[in-house]
């Protein structure tokens, strides 16, 4: 079992916070609710980081305890029975000189159109989606987290990006 000294749950945080948070993003669809829950799985994991075993890449330990406790937070009755009053803050942008308004518009406007999509997949895709989005996760460590077969992996994904594709279109 790794002995975490201070300085390296900091660095830890400072590699992995980034793509937790917009994993959480992806699966809540809020982004207020994506930074609380990418503090509370940095807390989770700081907690109990003597029982990493070293088995799974720290990255793969990190997203598990991000699914599952965004799966937890969409199942709470609180998200089911209440309205979401966050702004637009998901995908609001500061236009750089070179970007028109238009430009923002537009970028906002996929991203929303991005979310929807996603949104209306199973979650079994969306997740699937959302972790090979990561370019730094194989396929054998993606069936690992989600506990199938990197063919199994493969297969579901090629379907999965074929409802996305379609879906997609459909929201035109």
């Amino acid at each position: 079992m790794p002995k975490w000294p201070s300085e390296d749950i900091g660095a830890l945080y400072k590699e992995h916070s980034r793509q937790v948070y917009y994993l959480a993003l992806r699966l809540l669809g809020d982004s207020a609710q994506a930074e609380d829950a990418a503090h509370d799985v940095f807390l989770k994991a700081f907690k109990k980081m003597d029982q990493f075993r070293g088995e799974a890449n720290v990255r793969t330990w990190l997203y598990r305890i991000t699914i599952n406790h965004c799966q937890n937070l969409l199942q709470t009755w609180h998200r089911r029975n209440m309205v979401s009053n966050a702004d637009d803050a998901v995908w609001e942008t500061s236009a750089s000189p070179e970007e028109s308004p238009l430009q923002v518009l537009e970028f906002k406007e996929l991203g929303e159109r991005i979310q929807e999509t996603l949104d209306r997949l199973p979650e079994e895709y969306r997740l699937l989606l959302l972790l090979v989005a990561d370019e730094k996760m194989s396929y054998g460590e993606i069936g690992e987290l989600t506990g199938q077969s990197a063919d199994a992996v493969r297969g579901k994904l090629h379907r999965a990006r074929k409802a996305f594709a379609g879906i997609f279109r459909d929201t035109e």
